[in-house]
């Protein structure tokens, strides 16, 4: 997996992708008590072994080690809470996800589900200790670190390092960092691309997901560390500086690294050694693995957190039939509350949900999650009432007080605070969520729109260029529109930038009425487009795209429900058939600042 879906402001998914109910039964209705085990960052949940487990938790916290040598000041927590379940077999692996176990010809020996709220990984015991057994969920690890320090990364490097420290070795007190990737054998089948080619590779290109783009990303990042003259990675790390900076990525290589050509030569040859050099470290913090605590789930835990992952796993089925069982075995189980609550969410019944996250909060209060999203559904989080805008802030600040990095949060107090015309602490709440979250578009942009509404248009048009340059589809297409609203002598001379418009298509905009969602003869997207109402069909899957600003976010986005009053974009082919507006090409959300209260 890579940064395709996860650097995106608007997801570019198909709209089946929504509608599609996902029919596997791998739950049962019971399940036997699984054990958890803490250490001081992690959290493993196993049905194996405790001392295995144990020894999963201390090999994360000496990788997470590794990210805070190698970059003492970045930022190693991050505001979705990952969960690492520790299966003592592949029954037990493929019980808990049956659809990667499937898509992978039942080779499945550890997976990786990115959130925005949640984060989960899968390893397997029996397999931990083998090649090829970890290192994809370290890879996605270092992909979590790295989106948390980097506001954009080109595909090869963002691949590059995550196969560098996927492939980090642990032996007694001594750490292997640098040690070849298993791909590394595909390296001797052919000559490499140009550097000049690999690093305009993105999510797009049909070289993005070939093997031998990962091989190459991996030998071009090893090259850039332990290559001669690169000074063991300062130059890389000037170089990450740069494009951290805005800097066009071919005009900080060149300027950092030298001419592509000799470069090319360098590393051909680089790639053909027979061996290749490692960093050692060996002043790892002596972690006792035996002191991490571990207590045993009763079996209505078990099912709540099993049924937490199948809802983040989107699969509705198996999180409601657990999570009732939870509730069913012990009615008093917060988390069990919030997953039945989530799914209510997802199927449009929001007064369900509202009253579900509150019996949540209100019996677990750690429950950040059920604070928000109730007060979210609440009458409060919209009304223009003094009180309640206080309360919702004082509320906002609660939720931050349980998960400081929950940037959400620091999304709806820059609402509030332009709902309340004070413009300045809208922008500096805005930063923050840039801050933590800063490979999500949407929160660059949040930034330039207020910094636009304050006057200061340069600003938010360089907001507007850096999203429009380095992402793509509808993301691209709301950073042009930044653009298009700042005044033109305000914007950097001689830079232009054009919207990604489907082929053969019309566009118009409006705000959304309703939506009906069926089978594909009965659904229907009607668009209220100055006071006219226009009706949408598809014809087949169609492309979609929501701003990161939305409350509830990526985990939770639906093209069924909570998109009444929000403005749409719409790509469409004009229909034979006039008796409707056009067949969908592709729908883009977004989530305009509001209005200040006169």
């Amino acid at each position: 997996m890579g940064q395709d879906s996860r650097q995106m402001n608007l997801r570019c998914i198909s709209v089946v992708l929504f509608l599609l109910s996902v029919c596997v039964t791998s739950a049962s209705a019971s399940e036997s008590p699984w054990t958890e085990v803490r250490s001081p960052h992690f959290r493993v949940l196993t049905n194996g072994g405790v001392g295995e487990a144990r020894r999963v938790a201390y090999e994360f916290e000496q990788l997470r080690f590794v990210f805070s040598t190698r970059f003492p000041n970045a930022r190693l927590q991050s505001g979705a809470p990952l969960l690492i379940f520790a299966t003592r077999d592949e029954e037990t692996a493929k019980k808990l996800d049956p659809l990667t176990w499937k898509r992978m010809g039942g080779n499945m020996a550890g997976e990786f589900r990115h959130g925005w709220e949640r984060q989960y990984a899968i390893v397997r015991l029996d397999t931990f200790g083998g090649d090829g057994a970890k290192e994809v969920v370290y890879h996605e690890y270092a992909h979590t670190i790295l989106h948390l320090n980097s506001h954009w990364l080109p595909a090869w490097l963002d691949e590059g390092m995550a196969e560098i420290y996927g492939y980090t070795r642990f032996q007694g007190n001594k750490i292997y960092l640098g040690a070849p990737t298993l791909r590394v054998r595909t390296l001797r089948s052919r000559m490499p691309d140009p550097i000049e080619k690999i690093i305009t590779v993105d999510h797009l290109s049909p070289l993005y997901n070939g093997e031998f783009f990962y091989a190459e990303s991996w030998a071009l990042v090893h090259f850039l560390v332990y290559g001669p003259g690169m000074e063991g990675g300062k130059k890389l790390d000037q170089f990450f500086d740069q494009l951290q900076q805005g800097v066009e990525q071919k005009k900080a290589f060149q300027q950092v690294f030298g001419d592509f050509g000799k470069l090319d030569k360098a590393l051909a040859s680089y790639m053909l050694q027979p061996t290749y050099a490692t960093t050692i470290l060996t002043n790892s913090p002596q972690i006792d693995e035996k002191t991490f605590a571990s207590r045993g789930l009763s079996v209505a835990e078990t099912e709540a957190e099993l049924g937490a992952f199948y809802l983040w796993d989107h699969n509705g089925q198996d999180a409601r039939s657990l999570s009732l069982q939870a509730l069913h075995d012990d009615p008093k189980l917060g988390l069990a509350y919030e997953n039945i609550a989530f799914l209510d969410f997802i199927e449009g019944k929001d007064a369900d949900a509202a009253k579900e996250f509150a019996q949540a909060f209100a019996l677990d209060g750690t429950l950040y999650l059920s604070l928000f999203d109730k007060t979210m559904l609440s009458p409060q989080a919209t009304s223009n009432a003094v009180d309640d805008m206080n309360t919702l802030g004082a509320t906002l600040g609660k939720v931050l007080r349980l998960n400081p990095d929950f940037a959400p949060a620091y999304v709806q107090l820059a609402r509030l605070a332009l709902r309340e015309n004070d413009l300045s602490s809208a922008l500096k709440v805005a930063r923050k969520a840039e801050e933590l979250e800063p490979s999500r578009a949407g929160y660059h942009l949040l930034s330039g729109q207020i910094e636009r509404r304050m006057g200061n248009g340069a600003v938010a048009a360089v907001s507007a260029k850096f999203v429009a340059d380095r992402w793509f589809g509808p993301d691209h297409d709301e950073a042009v529109e930044l653009w298009n609203s700042v005044p033109a002598a305000q914007r950097p001379a001689g830079e232009s930038i054009q919207e990604m418009v489907p082929s053969d298509t019309q566009t118009v905009d409006g705000t959304v009425k309703s939506v009906t969602c069926g089978e594909p003869q009965v659904w229907a997207f009607i668009l209220n487009h100055n006071g006219q109402p226009l009706t949408f069909h598809r014809s087949g899957g169609f492309a979609a795209g929501y701003s990161d600003t939305l409350w509830y976010g990526g985990d939770h986005f639906s093209l069924c429900h909570h998109l009444d009053g929000l403005r749409a974009v719409i790509r469409y082919h004009k229909p034979a058939n006039t008796t409707y507006a056009g067949d969908v090409a592709e729908i883009e959300i977004r989530d305009d600042l509001p209005e200040p209260l006169k």
